[in-house]
């Protein structure tokens, strides 16, 4: 990822099990509304029939915001190419955090990067 996403994500480290398995464990060091943050996220589910996973996040940045918080990516095939659809479920820690409209953006800028470093590819 940090490749694929040289803006957005600087490292991401394997913490528990392998990079695929349900369960493992990795951390993320990312920039988010300009500075470096950082965040536990464990593979919690994979449905490859809906090409949907669900990932949920431990500790980190995120969690001083939001009691909990899943995200779930979905891979639609279109064309000759695919649709990423990011799902986000949230509770916030308290009635004065806003709405996670910057985490919607990063989502939207790190679909867009990796769709780029795959066309590159090709």
């Amino acid at each position: 990822m940090p490749k694929m996403s040289t803006r957005l994500i600087s490292d991401v480290k394997l913490l528990q099990g392998d990079w695929n398995s349900l369960g493992s464990v990795r951390m993320w060091y990312y920039a988010s509304q300009g500075k470096s943050a950082a965040c536990k996220e464990v593979r919690e589910n994979v449905d490859e029939k809906n090409r949907t996973i669900v990932y949920g996040i431990l500790e980190g940045e995120i969690s001083n915001y939001y009691k909990t918080w899943k995200s779930t990516l979905n891979v639609t095939p279109n064309g000759e190419g695919s649709l990423a659809k990011w799902t986000i479920k949230y509770e916030k820690q308290n009635d004065h955090v806003p709405e996670p409209l910057n985490y919607c953006d990063f989502y939207a800028i790190w679909s867009k990067d990796v769709d780029a470093y795959l066309l590159s590819a090709k």
